[in-house]
């Protein structure tokens, strides 16, 4: 797997934690868990190499306003929808991303590299708990 100028096992490391979880964890989260492998990393070490995968474009920065960014190890264009409730971020396999894209470029002639689109609302486990 080629990660950019120099693959470290710290890059690495990050890098399958992310790909093994559907969770959209914050980096503190993936620090924890890549402490389990790798008992010295620091949390320095983590948010570098978390920012070094987002801009090479192996994983995606989520954002969502609320101080802490979340991670996806999932780099390809998708939407996600968010529970207010219980803040889980979670996946939808939706067709439409690439013809939003196409879509863009037909009408206006704007060349898209990325796009984000999020649903905001409460997930089926929250709707049942009111």
């Amino acid at each position: 797997m080629k990660l950019g100028s120099r693959t470290t096992k710290q890059k690495r490391v990050i890098l399958e934690i992310l790909q093994n979880t559907d969770t959209h964890p914050t980096a503190d989260w993936v620090y924890q868990e890549a402490r389990q492998i790798l008992p010295d990393i620091s949390l320095g070490t983590v948010y570098r190499n978390l920012n070094l995968l987002r801009d090479l474009g192996k994983i995606q920065e989520l954002n969502y306003g609320s101080g802490q960014s979340r991670y996806d190890g999932n780099p390809v264009n998708h939407y996600h929808f968010v529970c207010e409730k219980c803040k889980k971020v979670l996946d939808l396999d939706l067709s439409v991303v690439v013809d939003l894209d196409e879509e863009i470029r037909e009408k206006y002639g704007f060349q898209v590299f990325n796009h984000r689109l999020e649903f905001y609302g409460l997930c089926k486990t929250c709707q049942e708990d009111d």
